[in-house]
């Protein structure tokens, strides 16, 4: 799938992508990454990143109505932060979740990137998916959409061929 998306991208642009960012809810095994290596031009910065709930934390405001600002960050080192994605949203004055927010975790385990950056491409990855007409879910669309590739591809019963991992629709 790489393979097929830098080939697009290299026909429509007329040139390799100057980065890549791969979002997954695991981390990448060596095995992986090699062949996303592979498949990369040289000179195209690839940058493997976790997105995981796995690392509960939760902030409560001392006072006030309304819990933390979507798009809170705390920012733990160069490679890792935890990020508000639901949360109290300003221009709509309201806040997009029945409970108090739980941020996402989110970790460069593969290449060099800017924590800021991936924090700041990821929140705009969550603000609307347009496929499910849906408003800040907190799942980056990425996500969301390899998660109902994913879905499709183990509902049919008429598939003969054993199915490919799920690391190979990420």
């Amino acid at each position: 799938m790489v393979s097929q998306a830098l080939k697009s991208y290299k026909e429509q642009n007329g040139s390799n992508p100057t980065e890549i960012f791969i979002h997954a809810k695991t981390r990448f095994n060596p095995e992986e990454w090699k062949a996303f290596r592979e498949v990369t031009a040289e000179g195209t910065n690839l940058v493997g990143v976790t997105i995981t709930h796995t690392k509960p934390l939760k902030l409560y405001k001392q006072e006030g109505e309304f819990p933390i600002l979507r798009g809170n960050a705390l920012i733990i080192n160069e490679k890792s932060a935890f990020l508000w994605t639901i949360g109290y949203v300003p221009k709509i004055q309201t806040v997009l979740s029945m409970e108090v927010p739980n941020p996402i975790f989110i970790e460069i385990n593969k290449g060099q990137a800017d924590i800021i950056q991936v924090l700041k491409d990821i929140l705009v990855l969550t603000k609307l998916n347009y496929n499910a007409c849906i408003y800040a879910d907190g799942i980056p669309v990425t996500l969301r959409f390899a998660d109902k590739i994913g879905e499709i591809l183990t509902a049919s019963t008429d598939i003969k061929a054993p199915p490919l991992a799920f690391k190979y629709y990420i």
